[in-house]
């Protein structure tokens, strides 16, 4: 019997350190009980906070037994966690929680002959699928998160994902797993004759419960909720290992498995099939099923307006009329095949309106929009915060449409709403709900009770594919007899007697509505910093827009995406998106991080924020970090002394007006290694970094050879000269004249003194940023009003006009004003009736994030491929990002994210001309690489010039 901590110690915290000093004894450097860590992992995708003792990150199979051995030993409980992206509460634990995902994450072997592969429980899905892709296979189950979600999280859950409906559940999928229990022995959980003789009693087990394995477990597909027992039985092969996927690491820990692989298909087709509402959209499932879709999903068309709202009607692509869709992915040998059977497909259904789209872009970003659900459901269609909870139920796919229609009563007389989209073909659909979470859990409680009895009603389940965890588990009885729940609890004390795996999930529920997360957090109202107005106001509303997700924890480059290049790098918790959120609402709610604005854990948190914004536009949530890190360092240090970098990197704009007469002396010491450090170290930066030259003469010193001039009617351009563009590449507003003169413009030059601010609002001088965007309006103001579109060339300064501006000024009807007029030179040039010069120029691009987060690059790209440009695009984050690159303490992280991305492009491609429009991406490959770039006007410029050249 293991010793309780009480049995060996005289409080329950002198028993946790008992603990901790042993496990630190064993396991060293693994093992952390920081307060910002404990914070970090208290939460996962759910609603629950559960501060757990310790994090364990181990690196080998080794260090988890020896984990588990000792906190058996005290008595400690164990959680397991794979990327955290767990619905349900399923990985918050009060004990140690081991995170497979930092080191544990090898695909050790596939074996294409055998189609299988063997892998350790923290590879992310998309890592298999790329290593199995070579071999033409892949893993067939494939949640939405896959490209975050670990395998051992999958086998946990038992998920499932749109080609649950094809391949089968992960169950289905696993042939044998090395497995970790609670008693903490080693054993192989398998299938066949024998198999259930690894564990001790299981046969006789099997034996006494046939009756009720036979008729309460597995009665249809996406029966997940419970345990798995009828895999157990003899017809089903004695699968332990298809009986233990799906236990939610409440009966032991997978240690390494072997897995299935399958074809993949080769050009599938997508079918869009619009119906009148979600309900006649699920009514129409059964007919379609006969023609073998590999996928078919539900999607309700509020959510996609969630997109529009967002990204504006260019992110979606032309759907069918209806009120909901059904999104059907028929196979082929060939893509011609494939379309041929998609139409068949619409033949079948009774939609009223239908679209076919072959593999491409086109279907690739509806694909996109499915796989953001979890994200955009996460705001309900009149924008309330909505939750998980009842977010994974699943019926029959013959009772889905009287379901939904009984979900929809039952959510119109409680009060509550939500945006409904899953698995249709399997009967499984995910709605998370706008629960009033922030005054308590009664709501909650009372309507998932009533939701279980619809869905047991319908012969259903609690969850479909994400498991019960904290949020069902105390449900069970709804769908399943004591007789059922008694034989659940018999197996999972064969492999844990003790109850220390993942107790209160399945066997001994912990209340539904015990260790909510969001009723605890304060209250926190926008104050003299930003408005947060897209949440009225409200901080804390703000702050738990994440909703765990995880997207920031994917390295999306290769499909085009810039989230989260510090995590990306560092591959820590602390440095995603999701990790610096769950810190915030730490802070909201004073447990652990208790300093509020001012915590530690708070700026250790943002320290390797970039703020980038791309978690802005790359979040499904919309959750903006620059901001929080922007508010606060404003809270932490107004009226207080700062650190040295905010007085010179933060004021960079007026340190560069008072050095411009000195230009030749700032340029000669920056040649002197001796001067060029003491200079470097007493602006507070890296003394690794060069002094970017500064221009023997700026911009505005020399007088433009002509402005306006332009015949009646020509557009009407303010050219907005940044201070970067006029101080330190004064060549790059010249050639804008000359381009915006040769499309034929009236343009005027905007007066000195309009600056954005943006170094001010980037180290939180909020107070002095609200001034200066003050006078930048009194500035630029007027000439909006004689009709002139501002056109910027610095890309955050102009994405600060576009986006900060109003959230620093919000009372002031005139930024808005003032914010719709400015544009970027892309942006207006594809705007007016101009034909570029052609250029056959190869260029590497590398967009500012800001850019890419609040403007977009596609009109970039527009004006780039009318040009006859052969355009390859760098995404992600140069590193440099303004002062972050140049600051003490980020030369590393800044120095791998540029080599991981466009100097890993650069150098593979040193035939590209690098094509970069902010100042800081130009600095960052000229700093580290010696490489040149140039600006977008440049290349036009060129090219006009060039053609001017031809024609003479």
């Amino acid at each position: 019997m293991a010793a309780t901590a009480t049995d060996a110690t005289d409080s329950p915290q002198a028993g946790a350190e008992a603990f901790l000093d042993d496990l630190r004894a064993r396991l060293g450097g693994l093992v952390d009980d920081s307060s910002l860590t404990t914070a970090l992992y208290s939460t996962d995708a759910s609603n629950y906070r559960v501060v757990p003792l310790a994090v364990l990150t181990p690196s080998a199979r080794e260090d988890v037994v020896t984990a588990v051995r000792i906190a058996r030993a005290h008595g400690v409980p164990v959680t397991v966690r794979g990327g955290g992206t767990s619905c349900a509460g399923n990985a918050v634990g009060p004990g140690l929680v081991i995170d497979f995902s930092r080191f544990m994450n090898r695909v050790v072997s596939i074996d294409p002959e055998s189609s299988t592969a063997v892998v350790e429980p923290g590879v992310v899905l998309s890592a298999l699928q790329d290593a199995a892709l070579p071999f033409g296979l892949r893993f067939g189950p494939d949640p939405s998160t896959a490209t975050r979600c670990t395998i051992g999280g999958m086998i946990g859950n038992n998920a499932c994902g749109p080609h649950g409906l094809s391949y089968g559940r992960t169950a289905d999928n696993v042939i044998s797993m090395t497995w970790l229990t609670g008693r903490g022995e080693v054993i192989t959980a398998g299938s066949g004759a024998g198999a259930l003789t690894a564990v001790p009693g299981l046969d006789a087990f099997v034996s006494e419960n046939l009756a009720v394995l036979r008729t309460e477990f597995g009665r249809f597909g996406r029966q997940i909720s419970g345990y798995s027992l009828e895999h157990l039985l003899p017809e089903n092969g004695r699968n332990l290992a298809a009986a233990l996927t799906g236990t939610e690491g409440s009966c032991g820990i997978l240690l390494e498995a072997t897995v299935r692989l399958v074809p993949r298909a080769s050009a599938p087709a997508l079918a869009v099939l619009g119906y009148s509402d979600m309900a006649a959209a699920a009514d129409d499932v059964p007919h379609l099923l006969p023609c073998e879709p590999l996928a078919l999903e539900g999607l309700d068309a509020q959510l996609v307006d969630v997109v529009r709202r967002a990204h504006g009607g260019a992110g979606v692509p032309a759907l069918p009329a209806g009120g909901g869709w059904l999104m059907a992915e028929v196979g082929g040998a060939t893509s011609q095949e494939a379309v041929e059977a998609a139409h068949k497909l619409v033949a079948a259904s009774s939609s009223t309106d239908a679209v076919v789209l072959p593999t491409g872009p086109e279907a690739t970003r509806l694909w996109q929009i499915r796989a953001d659900g979890a994200g955009l459901a996460g705001r309900t269609a009149d924008d309330k915060q909505a939750w998980p909870g009842w977010e994974d139920s699943a019926v029959p796919p013959e009772r889905l449409g009287d379901y939904l229609r009984g979900l929809e009563a039952l959510m119109a007389e409680e009060g509550v709403s939500g945006l409904a989209y899953g698995h249709f073909g399997d009967g499984c659909v995910h709605v998370r709900i706008d629960f009033p979470l922030e005054s308590g859990g009664a709501l909650m409680r009372r309507f998932l009770q009533r939701a279980a009895a619809l869905a047991a009603e319908h012969g259903g389940s609690l969850s479909g594919e994400h498991g019960d965890g904290r949020a069902r588990s105390e449900l069970l009885p709804a769908m399943y007899s004591p007789e059922a729940l008694r034989a659940m609890e018999a197996f999972k004390a064969l492999l844990d007697p003790e109850d220390l795996m993942n107790p209160g999930v399945v066997v001994r529920p912990a209340p539904l509505d015990a260790d909510l997360r969001r009723p605890q957090a304060l209250e926190l109202r926008a104050g003299d910093g930003f408005a947060f107005a897209h949440d009225g106001g409200n901080i804390t509303e703000s702050v738990h827009r994440c909703v765990g997700v995880g997207k920031c924890r994917a390295d999306l480059r290769g499909q085009g995406g810039f989230m989260c290049p510090s995590y990306t790098a560092t591959r820590d918790e602390k440095d995603s998106t999701r990790g610096r959120a769950r810190t915030l609402q730490e802070m909201l709610n004073g447990g652990v991080v208790k300093e509020g604005w001012s915590s530690p854990e708070v700026h250790e948190a943002l320290d390797l924020c970039l703020s980038c914004k791309a978690c802005a536009s790359d979040c499904p949530t919309g959750i903006d970090m620059a901001t929080f890190k922007s508010e606060a360092l404003h809270q932490t240090y107004k009226g207080r002394l700062r650190p040295l970098s905010h007085y010179t990197l933060g004021r960079l704009p007026q340190w560069l007006r008072l050095a411009a007469p000195l230009a030749p002396l700032v340029n000669l010491a920056g040649r002197v290694p001796v001067l060029r450090k003491a200079m470097m170290a007493m602006m507070g930066a890296d003394t690794r970094r060069s002094l970017p030259p500064l221009p023997r003469t700026p911009f505005r010193r020399r007088k433009p050879a002509r402005t306006g001039g332009a015949d009646p009617g020509a557009p009407k351009v303010l050219l907005w000269v940044d201070s970067f563009s006029d101080a330190m590449a004064p060549d790059i507003p010249r050639d804008a004249l000359e381009v915006l003169f040769a499309a034929g413009c009236d343009v005027e030059i905007a007066r000195p003194g309009a600056c954005c601010g943006l170094t001010l609002v980037s180290t939180g001088q909020l107070t002095a940023a609200k001034a200066t965007l003050r006078k930048t309006v009194d500035l630029l103001l007027p000439h909006v009003r004689d009709g002139r579109t501002v056109v910027g060339l610095e890309p955050s300064c102009t994405a600060t006009l576009r986006s900060d501006l109003l959230e620093l000024l919000p009372d002031d009807p005139r930024a808005a004003e003032l914010s719709r007029s400015v544009r970027t030179i892309a942006e207006f040039l594809t705007s007016i009736d101009w034909t570029p010069p052609r250029t056959a120029r190869k260029l590497l691009v590398q967009p500012h994030c800001h850019h890419y987060s609040v403007m977009g690059y596609g009109p970039d790209q527009a004006l780039l491929e009318a040009m006859g440009c052969d355009v390859e695009i760098s995404a992600g984050c140069c590193g440099l990002a303004g002062n972050f690159g140049m600051e003490k303490g980020h030369y590393e992280l800044s120095e791998k994210i540029a080599w991981d991305g466009i100097l890993a492009r650069a150098s593979a491609g040193p035939d590209r001309q690098i094509l970069a429009d902010g100042f800081s991406c130009r600095t960052q490959v000229s700093d580290l690489a010696g490489l040149d770039s140039r600006h977008l006007v440049q290349i036009i410029a060129e090219a006009l010039r060039q053609g001017a050249d031809a024609a003479r």
